[in-house]
């Protein structure tokens, strides 16, 4: 694996971002959250000064299977376990790196791309707070957007049933991602993210870092405390079914 160092000539780039949460259906609630994302090439992850490492460190096995030699090839022995052959085509990974040692996605996408530079496929990784992943593979159209049923558990206030809508174009100078669940009839779940690329150099990632610290661990935070504040206001718990590994996210 080749790598980039972070500054100027760095393919990575930082978002911050906005996060928000509406949902709609049986009851109403919103929350919104501030936080940054790191947009990288998997081949070439940077590489930061030795002192500040432990603010960004991508692992593994924080994707897909776990246990294969880099993110990029536990991404390939998915798509190839679905019949894709990048052909070593370019990849761009949204995801949210560790801090201080600690990571949680609840999404990290990946626009997956041939040998020819054509988007092949969006891959989105959902990870929930028992320590559980699961991928959707999306064939997108023109706008970024696609439709696939829902089979993973993610909150314990929603069974798995109904069906995503995604909008997940490519960020560019900005970040709009947009995932909304329906379910009987009505849309009951809307997430989205909103960022605004900025290059990935040393004063960039300091910045980020003293107004966001701990960023991952605020994340996994702020859900459990939503989760609380859904369950006084007595929204019943789904039971949560057996999770089966996908075909190739096997460890």
């Amino acid at each position: 694996m080749s790598a980039g160092p972070l500054g100027a000539e760095s393919v990575a780039a930082l978002y911050d971002c906005v996060i928000t949460h509406v949902r709609r259906k049986p009851l109403r609630h919103a929350l919104r959250h501030r936080t940054y994302l790191w947009c990288v090439d998997p081949d070439r992850l940077p590489v930061l000064p030795r002192p500040l490492r432990p603010l960004a460190r991508f692992d593994t096995r924080d994707h897909f299977g776990g246990t294969a030699g880099s993110i990029r090839a536990g991404l390939d022995a998915f798509l190839a376990a679905h019949g894709i052959d990048l052909q070593g085509g370019r990849v761009v990974m949204l995801a949210h790196a560790r801090v201080f040692g600690y990571v949680f996605n609840p999404l990290s996408v990946y626009w997956c791309h041939d040998s020819s530079d054509a988007l092949v496929c969006v891959v989105a990784e959902v990870h929930n707070t028992y320590g559980q992943r699961h991928c959707y593979l999306l064939r997108t159209d023109e706008a970024g957007e696609a439709e696939v049923d829902k089979e993973f558990y993610v909150s314990p206030f929603f069974a798995v049933e109904g069906r995503y809508r995604m909008r997940l174009p490519l960020p560019g100078e900005h970040l709009g991602l947009t995932i909304r669940l329906e379910h009987e009839g009505g849309r009951a779940f809307t997430a989205a993210v909103r960022g605004v690329r900025r290059p990935a150099s040393v004063p960039a990632l300091l910045s980020a870092a003293v107004r966001r610290p701990w960023s991952t661990a605020a994340v996994w935070a702020g859900i459990r405390r939503h989760g609380v504040h859904l369950l006084l206001r007595g929204l019943p718990v789904r039971p949560r079914p057996r999770h089966t590994p996908q075909k190739g996210m096997l460890p």
